[in-house]
């Protein structure tokens, strides 16, 4: 079976038809429980997300803050496994019939190995992997399988990151490139920054891929800002959030179901 990598392109492209941003929300697989994860899934799509990127919760995830690292000690705790992961991904994508990708680092789909990883994560519909700490001159083995799956590999790029090494990154990349908007971790912030928009320009000199901006959107204003400039506007730690603020379950799931409507107006691009 083949996975939906043509899905997500195809989504990404509809948004671009449509004058706008694909929204694209992050949320950890097993939080708050395996269950409830893949009703949160379900209710960011409900709210009007485009994509949904499900997480793998690991014990050291670098690039994430204090907000997603809370709902992944939860995750963890609650003893979530790759089986979980990719079942929360088989039911969002049946659900709502869009693409769903996993972000994960390395290392855990290293010790599962990666053919039986690419095999059950395109058995379950599942459209591609988001890898931050895979180095490109290190992903051919991982690459080889993605595309034999019919999977994406979404590469991470930052403002740090040189134009000579933009172009390497994104010839190894499909479906999308996920553009850091700063340095740093995720999280909410005031103000997504200068930086990202001429990081999506310089990643556009060098690619035909979609330039999707994450790391510090939180509400539908500064959705807006990025939608003028990239081809998708990356929300995860506001929705984590709103779920770990919540008083209850049912509480959380509005609480994301409403702040994925609210950012589908402003990746909408409207005056």
């Amino acid at each position: 079976m083949s996975g939906n990598v043509q899905l997500l392109s195809d989504t990404l492209a509809k948004a671009k038809a449509e004058d706008r941003a694909a929204l694209v929300a992050y949320l950890p697989a097993g939080f708050p429980t395996v269950d409830g994860g893949i009703e949160a899934a379900k209710a960011v799509f409900d709210g009007g997300a485009d994509i949904v990127e499900v997480g793998l919760p690991h014990s050291d995830p670098v690039l994430d803050g204090p907000v997603i690292q809370t709902a992944d000690d939860i995750a963890l705790k609650g003893g979530v496994k790759i089986a979980d992961v990719l079942r929360t991904v088989r039911e969002a994508h049946a659900a709502s019939g869009k693409p769903v990708l996993v972000m994960t680092y390395w290392n855990p789909i290293d010790r599962y190995g990666v053919e039986r990883f690419t095999t059950e994560l395109a058995e379950a519909g599942g459209a591609g992997c988001i890898l931050p700490d895979l180095p490109v001159q290190e992903s051919a083995v991982w690459r080889e399988h993605a595309e034999k799956h019919g999977l994406g590999t979404v590469f991470v790029v930052a403002p740090s990151s040189r134009d000579e090494r933009l172009a390497t990154i994104t010839a190894a990349g499909s479906g999308f490139v996920y553009a850091a908007s700063l340095m740093g971790v995720t999280g909410t912030r005031e103000s997504v920054g200068a930086s990202a928009e001429d990081l999506v320009a310089r990643t556009r000199a060098t690619t035909e891929l979609p330039v999707c901006v994450g790391l510090g959107v939180s509400n539908a204003v500064q959705a807006k800002e990025v939608a003028a400039f990239a081809d998708g506007v990356i929300v995860g730690s506001a929705f984590v959030k709103r779920m770990l603020d919540a008083p209850d379950h049912a509480a959380g799931l509005a609480a994301v179901r409403e702040l994925a409507a609210e950012l589908a107006e402003g990746v909408r691009r409207a005056s």
